[in-house]
């Protein structure tokens, strides 16, 4: 069970396979893994102790960054994720990333999202769209058409806690909807990063 991988020299942390989401672009539909790594689908949801053991015989000297990413959402477990990265923070000196869909707070309405403070260095928040329909229906998120509004609020506030915050779109819209996107991001405040869409033996980041 592949708990840390290694792709693009980041080490990237897949703590569940669980998520609210089923994107149209998703590395999901497509394989079982990417980047040339084995399967990433879990045998189980590991433990913390499980992935604090897992991350102990990693080799943490070619690494400068732990991503959050793997084949489910990370803020599925987020208060696991926030003991997890305590531990990483009081083992080495790695900058602490999580991609995420951005919809921690209809997932766990009482997450704190202070507790992000000093522990997470970058938010890579999935975008998608420019309006609340669109953003359904590319990504079918069990939360129906609030998801959008909600992932908004939660990059804005979580602006407060962690120093780097952007909003990522995967480019196979056309060029008014990116355009809309980096309006709406604008708007916002936070900046945004177009994607490539991407297969399972592509690089990813």
């Amino acid at each position: 069970m592949k708990i840390f991988y290694d792709l693009n020299g980041s080490l990237y942390a897949n703590i569940t396979n669980k998520c609210p989401c089923a994107c149209r672009f998703c590395l999901r539909n497509n394989g079982d893994s990417v980047g040339g790594n084995d399967s990433l689908w879990l045998e189980h949801e590991p433990t913390i102790d499980e992935i604090k053991s897992a991350f102990d015989e990693v080799d943490k000297s070619k690494y400068n960054e732990v991503v959050f990413c793997g084949y489910g959402e990370p803020m599925e477990r987020a208060s696991d994720l926030i003991e997890v990265a305590k531990y990483i923070k009081e083992k080495s000196d790695l900058r602490i990333r999580i991609n995420t869909n951005g919809l921690v707070l209809l997932m766990h309405p009482t997450f704190d999202l202070s507790s992000m403070e000093g522990l997470i260095d970058s938010l890579s928040i999935s975008l998608n769209a420019s309006d609340p329909e669109k953003y359904y229906y590319i990504t079918n998120s069990k939360f129906g058409l609030p998801s959008y509004n909600s992932m908004l609020s939660f990059a804005v506030s979580a602006s407060a806690f962690v120093p780097n915050v952007v909003f990522t779109i995967v480019g196979v819209v056309d060029d008014d909807e990116v355009n809309a996107c980096k309006e709406r991001a604008a708007d916002l405040g936070i900046p945004l990063k177009i994607r490539s869409y991407i297969s399972n033996n592509t690089d990813y980041n």
